[in-house]
């Protein structure tokens, strides 16, 4: 290999909450591991604008992969937050019926969520769906603390590192970044999220789409150091979970988010029509928002597939590429289980050497400069000017 070259078992594309969840797990499991994030940081991307609610899977559809893994990370995430220091408000949720055919959907979800295993109630007085394991964190600093704990178990990870080739060979594939550096692998993991169908592209693979469907959140922040105690949820569509009202970690109530489907992956603007699209719902389920103007508003992009969803596993142009794309906004809640799901395709499709899961390697958790949702957002606004 030549100076610009590196070498890796496993080379990972992507620094969102998923990669670093899938680096995480493979350096707790012995794997020599390689990150590479085109952004000059993580969680710069979807991960970055995302709610930060970590779902119980309640709600989700039953048999499912995506369900599968929410569930799977359930079991996994509680002593990888607690290790690792990473934020985390143990609230829980309601949904409150406001129509006389909200109760039935009520029962459909308190069914759902016993198919999952998962601890609902349904409050006496008013038929309110209660979820008391929902919970909220920080996204960024999760993604980021996977990260560094992945390296301080021997990962590694390489920012400004924009792939834009992959090759075949025949004792793996080799990478090659946008500054000339080439990274040799025994096999990729594909977990670029808005990017994840041009890197399955880049070796011929064509068998998914990811666009982006745009989510827009409003922040407020209550009067007279007032707070939000639970996640407030609305009424699920087949399409959207719909507008939630949650806290944050910095006490502040945030609503949203839309879901408008777009074409372009770099359109990170608030729309004007977002705000009659949110905040009449968003005060209909919490009404202490009534005459409150939002203090901040950002977007995130999410990476639905065309089609599909949770595309995992080996491409049938390489079987040596894992793809993990069209990971919608669940990925958060469902990273650890991703993970954990990856490495087992590793070593069983591939027969990459992996050992057991390891206890999570302590890290010095740096203080946070700005609430989470404020990094991401200046960064695209500044973007745009």
């Amino acid at each position: 290999m030549t100076e610009n070259s590196l070498t890796a078992t496993i080379a990972v594309i992507g620094g969102g909450v998923v990669g670093a969840a899938i680096l995480y797990t493979l350096a707790h499991r012995g794997v020599d591991a390689l990150l590479l994030e085109a952004e000059p940081d993580l969680g710069y991307g979807a991960s970055g604008t995302n709610s930060g609610v970590l779902h119980t899977g309640f709600d989700s559809t039953p048999g499912e992969l995506e369900t599968e893994l929410i569930l799977r990370a359930a079991q996994l995430r509680p002593p990888v937050l607690e290790a690792l220091g990473v934020p985390v408000i143990h609230c829980g949720a309601q949904l409150v019926p406001h129509e006389a055919e909200d109760h039935d959907t009520v029962r459909a979800l308190a069914e759902n969520a016993q198919q999952n295993g998962v601890e609902v109630h349904i409050r006496e007085e008013d038929g309110a769906l209660l979820v008391p394991g929902e919970s909220v964190s920080d996204p960024v600093a999760f993604t980021l603390s996977l990260a560094a704990s992945a390296v301080a178990a021997g990962g590694r990870v390489e920012t400004d590192a924009r792939v834009v080739a992959i090759t075949p060979g025949e004792d793996g594939l080799r990478i090659t970044l946008e500054d000339g550096r080439a990274i040799q692998a025994q096999a990729v993991v594909n977990a670029a999220g808005l990017y994840a169908d041009e890197i399955a592209r880049l070796i011929g693979d064509d068998s998914f789409d990811v666009y982006p469907r745009k989510g827009e959140f409003f922040v407020f922040e209550l009067p007279g150091a007032q707070t939000l105690d639970h996640i407030v949820l609305p009424v699920p569509t087949k399409r959207t979970k719909g507008v939630l009202v949650f806290p944050t970690l910095d006490g502040k109530v945030v609503s949203g988010p839309t879901a408008v489907d777009l074409g372009d992956k770099t359109d990170w603007s608030v729309r004007p029509e977002a705000a009659d699209e949110i905040l009449p719902k968003a005060i209909k389920q919490f009404p202490a928002l009534e005459g409150l103007t939002p203090v901040a508003s950002y977007a995130g992009l999410r990476p639905a597939g065309r089609g599909s969803n949770y595309v995992i596993g080996s491409s049938a142009a390489d079987r040596r590429l894992i793809n993990v794309g069209a990971i919608r906004s669940t990925g958060l809640t469902a990273s650890l289980g991703i993970g954990d799901y990856v490495a087992e395709l590793l070593r069983d499709d591939l027969g990459v050497a992996i050992g057991d899961l390891q206890a999570p390697t302590p890290i010095e958790h740096p203080a946070a400069t700005s609430p989470w949702w404020k990094r991401t957002a200046a960064r695209y606004a500044a973007a745009q000017r």
